[in-house]
């Protein structure tokens, strides 16, 4: 009696809580500005998960920071100095191999040397390190190929390294005059991986053999000038998206004879400097990074303010 009594109120209430909590997810998954906390963070790359997930490398605190799926606020992941962590520039979710994989960077008097480094992807734990090849080395951000081969920018050596499954050290998988400059880089097919230079504003076409190097680099016309290129991300066959330092990100597609024809479209605008992009759950995502802050000695001592994250819809074709 009292059962049946109560069971509509009750049935009531929990479909009432259920559509609550679902539009609590749909608003978090929705959000398109995320402001990170704290201050002279100066995030340089951002990555993201298939499940709405984003991850933060921060160049002013030498840590990682993570904003769960369906949420907008930021929490430090992984700390500074974790298996050697230092200046933090490029991050990447590998959600293949479940790692996450970040560049870190020796800039100063102290620290551990530049290395390619990685983390569970799932708790954070330490995982390996890996040196760049040479002596005067700057890892700025990683790509992960189909069949598991990580490659790394290495902006100052101007070449790109590579780490095969199961290898225990990086090798050059290509290195050309071309790549002066290497900053973003992002596969466009299995065989084709396209480079940036933040230095002299190009696109680089760089096609791997059957061993994983490069046969070719070939420079690509575009459509317009590019401002300091950054950050890429893949997002389908033949298109990336891009970060420019003057505040742009960008949707590019590479069509016709040999890939050779760039379609480039932008997608956000922001009044501050743009080194960071990535994709998930259909929207693009741009970071402020401000690093003039950090890096020009007439702006160090001013306060940058905070930091945002914006997001558009990514266009389906």
């Amino acid at each position: 009696m009292h059962s049946s009594r109560f069971q509509g109120p009750v049935l009531f209430l929990g479909v009432l809580a259920f559509l609550l909590v679902t539009a609590v997810s749909f608003a978090g998954d929705s959000a398109t500005e995320i402001t990170l906390p704290g201050t002279r963070v100066f995030p340089e790359s951002i990555t993201s998960t298939s499940n709405g997930g984003l991850i933060v490398g921060s160049f002013g605190h030498g840590n990682v920071l993570r904003i769960a799926p369906g949420k907008t606020d930021a929490v430090e992941w992984i700390k500074a100095g974790t298996n050697g962590l230092n200046t933090v520039l490029g991050v990447f979710a590998d959600e293949k191999n479940k790692l996450l994989w970040v560049c870190s960077n020796k800039l100063g008097p102290t620290g551990d040397p530049t290395a390619v480094k990685t983390f569970d992807l799932k708790t954070g734990a330490a995982k390996d390190s890996y040196l760049l090849p040479g002596d005067r080395t700057l890892c700025n951000d990683i790509a992960v190929g189909p069949d598991g081969t990580a490659y790394v920018t290495d902006t100052f050596a101007g070449a790109v390294d590579m780490l095969k499954p199961g290898a225990k050290a990086l090798d050059v998988a290509a290195k050309d005059p071309l790549l002066a400059g290497a900053d973003g880089l992002a596969f466009g097919d299995q065989a084709t991986l396209y480079v940036n230079s933040v230095t002299a504003n190009k696109i680089l076409r760089v096609d791997l053999g059957p061993d994983g190097k490069s046969t070719g680099i070939t420079e690509l016309k575009l459509p317009r000038a590019l401002d300091r290129p950054d950050g890429m991300r893949a997002v389908g066959k033949q298109r990336l998206i891009l970060a420019e330092n003057s505040g742009k990100m960008s949707l590019l597609t590479f069509t016709g004879d040999g890939m050779s024809t760039v379609v480039l479209t932008t997608l956000k605008e922001v009044s501050a400097s743009t080194p960071a992009v990535t994709a998930t759950k259909g929207m693009a995502w741009v970071a402020e990074g401000k690093l003039n802050y950090a890096q020009d000695p007439a702006m160090k001592d001013k306060d940058p303010g905070t930091f945002k994250m914006y997001a558009v819809p990514l266009p389906k074709k």
